[in-house]
């Protein structure tokens, strides 16, 4: 007799599983644990095989009916419902495996090698909060122009232009390494080329050489604090990124060779960087040895030595100096560039100092000391120059 759903739900467990029989091979087992299971016997070549078709009730008798009628069908079309279902299941993993997550993981793992810890967390951390909610569980090879572009656009609302671009230009990268490894055919970030708004052209206020002896001369009389003060000094004379001056070790410098070997764990681009010193920069250092000369940190934080000043430090100077609209610490990197560049160094000497990118990563491998002579007479001159300029 077919079975009721009276009967499905009243069969009671025993201490052996047992079954009870539908019809066309289907049949309810019923465990000793009083859990139900659906299933359905068949022949594929004479060969007598069971196919699972879900737990009473959350799949009912109707639902299991038509599962068997479902598979009957396909026995009857020369396919076995075992492997289709197998099939099924390994087009689902193979879907999670090449989603636009995974590969994105993949990638940034493959990356962090060649990144500073701080960089490679702060990667992933944007695309979790921007990208993967939007797009991460999609096959990477299903992602649409449009539905990326709206995934970056979100970011660009809330007026992150910065941020949208950066995240557009990932995206890209990712695309092209899932192309790289056979599970991409297209990198459709290109097909985005316009679409986001322009970035302003400069995202730090650099101070013109004309206010540049006036600020200098605001700096020595600075009242604040003097390690702050100092700090600002380093930056100009040596033009490194703030977080590299800001975590500054004694170890670092190297008094008999008048050199600042910065580690590649400090550096953005993940590579040594030699900071020519010049008499001026010494001398800077040199004021600097009876506040912090005993701890690890040049410019260590007040109420954890251990670790260094914060971000906001050097800004609150600028802020009480009057330049908090005029200048950022950063800015200064493009005011030495501009200046050495009108004064005739050779460009290539002045952006291996300011340890911007090399895209050939061969060479990139060998060129922390490149032009290293050239670099030692223009940190020389540059020392020079804002002695004269600044009163000093």
């Amino acid at each position: 007799m077919p079975l009721t759903d009276i009967l499905c739900k009243t069969a009671k467990p025993q201490d052996k599983q047992y079954k009870l029989a539908d019809s066309g091979g289907m049949f309810l087992l019923i465990m000793p644990n009083g859990s139900k299971y659906w299933r359905l016997k068949y022949r594929v070549a004479t060969k007598e095989k069971v196919l699972a078709m879900g737990v009473y009730p959350e799949v009912s008798l109707k639902e299991a009916r038509d599962k068997r009628d479902s598979a009957k069908k396909q026995i009857a079309s020369g396919f076995d419902p075992s492997e289709a279902k197998k099939e099924e299941k390994r087009q689902v993993i193979l879907k999670t495996e090449n989603s636009f997550e995974a590969i994105a993981r993949e990638w940034h793992e493959n990356q962090k090698p060649a990144w500073t810890e701080k960089h490679a967390r702060k990667s992933i951390r944007r695309l979790e909060k921007d990208i993967f909610p939007a797009i991460g569980a999609r096959p990477i090879t299903e992602i649409t122009p449009p539905e990326l572009l709206s995934a970056v656009r979100a970011i660009e609302k809330r007026g992150a232009t910065y941020t949208s671009h950066t995240c557009l230009q990932k995206c890209g990268q990712i695309f092209r390494y899932a192309i790289a490894t056979g599970r991409a055919k297209h990198d459709i970030s290109g097909d985005l080329r316009g679409a986001l708004k322009t970035r302003k052209a400069g995202n730090y206020t650099s101070l013109p050489e004309k206010d540049l002896p006036e600020f200098l001369q605001k700096l020595e009389e600075y009242d604040g604090d003097l390690q702050t003060k100092l700090a600002l000094k380093l930056l100009i004379h040596t033009f490194l990124r703030t977080t590299e001056v800001r975590g500054a070790r004694w170890e670092e410098i190297n008094w008999d060779k008048k050199e600042w070997r910065v580690p590649a764990e400090r550096m953005k681009m993940g590579e040594e960087h030699i900071v020519p010193l010049s008499l001026q920069t010494i001398a800077v250092l040199e004021e600097l040895k009876p506040i912090s000369g005993h701890f690890e940190n040049i410019f260590p934080n007040r109420i954890t030595p251990t670790k260094y000043i914060s971000e906001n430090t050097m800004l609150y100077a600028l802020y009480r100096m009057g330049y908090h609209s005029r200048a950022t610490p950063h800015g200064f990197r493009a005011t030495a560039s501009t200046i050495l560049n009108e004064n005739g160094f050779k460009n290539d000497v002045i952006e291996r100092q300011l340890a911007h990118a090399e895209r050939n990563k061969v060479r990139a491998a060998y060129n922390h000391a490149q032009y290293l002579p050239e670099r030692r007479e223009m940190m020389q001159w540059w020392g020079d120059y804002l002695e004269r300029v600044g009163g000093e």
